[in-house]
């Protein structure tokens, strides 16, 4: 399942979450090299103190974690302009409400391949991006901005996702970085819908609560 974490929840979903930093760590620091915070086993850095939601993709029971993706809007500090700033030009304006960035997408080929073999990691990767575009799409967001090294497009576009790249830059690990905008819309989605075989919405909106009032009381003489 697909779970919208935002602060008010941090305390209910805290091993999820912890997960996701040490996912984070292996998966940027470990595997891909890059310059980022790692405290023991985790990596989590100031934007993580800025509340910001995540989108975490976990096993029916919400206890192992599969993937996980930050969230933040443009309209505050984000990884794009404070350290990413030479992966696009300076005629590209990214901050508006309904632009967000998408930062630290990573999924846990280990755990998935032992609770599900049959799943591979692309597509696994792939899944993930769906349920990020049907969080966005809800959200009222046109636009995610992600930073991603050049290998990975392929595995965007093989998932129907839309995007321009940008920008890139060299001196972030070993390979550049790119800077990409993906197109949300209804359109998109149903385009990745059709790439991906999935008829059903992955991210199930928590329902609201009920508010009905009450039948009174009945007044007993």
């Amino acid at each position: 399942m697909y779970l919208l974490v935002q602060a008010h929840e941090y305390d209910k979903h805290a091993d999820l979450l912890d997960q996701s930093f040490r996912l984070r760590k292996e998966v940027f620091a470990d595997q891909l090299g890059w310059d980022v915070s790692v405290s023991g086993s985790r990596e989590r850095d100031r934007y993580d103190d800025l509340h910001p939601a995540y989108l975490l993709w976990c096993d029916d029971t919400g206890t192992r974690l599969y993937g996980s993706i930050r969230l933040m809007p443009t309209t505050g500090p984000t990884l794009l302009y404070d350290v990413f700033r030479e992966t696009f030009p300076d005629t590209c304006d990214l901050i508006a409400p309904g632009i967000w960035e998408g930062t630290r997408m990573c999924i846990n080929e280990k755990a998935i391949a032992r609770d599900c073999p049959e799943l591979r990691p692309d597509r696994a990767f792939a899944l993930l991006l769906l349920a990020l575009c049907e969080v966005a799409l809800g959200s009222g967001v046109h636009t995610m901005i992600s930073n991603y090294e050049p290998h990975m497009r392929r595995f965007y576009q093989r998932a129907g996702a839309e995007l321009d790249e940008l920008g890139r830059a060299d001196g972030y690990g070993r390979r550049p970085v790119c800077c990409g905008a993906f197109e949300v819309s209804a359109r998109v989605l149903a385009g990745m819908r059709s790439s991906l075989n999935v008829s059903e919405e992955l991210y199930q909106r928590p329902a609201l609560p009920d508010r009905t009032l009450p039948s009174p009381i009945p007044f007993a003489a």
